[in-house]
């Protein structure tokens, strides 16, 4: 039995907290560069460059890449050969609070959903936890701006439902957020499992890397046809039209009941942020 500190876990979510704010994952940026140059409108092309230099600036000056340095997402997959030594979730938590407290981040959670009010340090963070096998801990931090959050949209379709109709609630989704999400915009779509399993599923595909397609090539043709249709849209970048509204779709499934099929689309702005450790 492999044994790990809480303290450890501490030190890497307050780090993971602060680079991911400040730095995109290599390939989404190289994305976002790609599609400056590909660009055909040149009101869309200028936005594109300006997101460009903002991300140097943010790597030069280390500074978060955006305003809204979001709510923290954990996502754990935990050895069952490992033992943690403390509480493991105070240990996130605490990891959030001196990463966003000591990295000057602004932390935008309130204690309570109705009666609102700043907890201060940006805790509590939202914890998704697996046991797999082996004696390792995987994290996963993906801060999560609410401007795209907000546009995030579920469905209970039928086992009727076919290919158009999914690809159609996807695109109705991306026109209906509009500028909302900061486009150009990341796609995560979960199809199957129930309810709240398929929420999760669509936020855990924005943490794919942008260059991986689906390893199942039906589900990977399903991705480019999604988004090809987002871009349809026209939304463009930041709102302002151009040939693009979205940067890649990212779907994870699960099996589900013979009666239903749920589908959630997780809109991710353009700074689509995670980093992943592991200890």
């Amino acid at each position: 039995m492999r044994e790990l500190s809480a303290s450890a876990i501490t030190q890497a979510v307050r780090e993971l907290c602060v680079s991911a704010n400040r730095v995109l994952p290599r390939d989404l940026e190289d994305l976002v560069r790609e599609r400056a140059e590909r660009e055909t409108g040149e009101t869309a092309q200028a936005i594109l460059c300006d997101l460009c230099r903002n991300l140097d600036a943010a790597r030069e000056m280390e500074i978060p890449i955006c305003q809204d340095t979001g709510m923290a997402v954990v996502f754990a997959e935990v050895g069952q050969d490992l033992h943690i030594q403390g509480d493991f979730e105070a240990a996130v938590n605490e990891g959030v609070r001196q990463g966003y407290v000591q990295g000057l981040l602004r932390c935008s959670v309130v204690g309570d959903p109705l009666r609102r009010g700043n907890t201060g340090d940006n805790t509590p963070a939202v914890l998704h936890t697996r046991l797999v096998p082996g004696d390792k801990l995987t994290l996963t931090v993906a801060p999560k701006g609410f401007g795209s959050e907000n546009m995030s949209r579920l469905k209970m379709m039928t086992p009727a439902a076919t290919q158009e109709d999914l690809i159609a609630f996807v695109k109705e989704t991306v026109a209906l957020a509009g500028a909302n999400p900061c486009p150009p915009v990341v796609l995560g779509v979960g199809i199957g499992g129930d309810f709240e399993l398929c929420a999760a599923l669509a936020k855990k595909a924005l943490c794919r890397e942008v260059s991986q397609r689906h390893p199942d090539p039906y589900y990977a043709q399903l991705e480019e046809k999604m988004l090809r249709a987002a871009n349809e849209t026209g939304v463009g970048p930041q709102g302002f039209g151009g040939d693009t509204t979205c940067l890649a779709v990212n779907i994870e499934t699960y099996p589900t009941h013979i009666a239903g099929l749920p589908v959630a689309v997780n809109v991710g702005c353009h700074v689509t942020r995670h980093e992943t450790v592991v200890l």
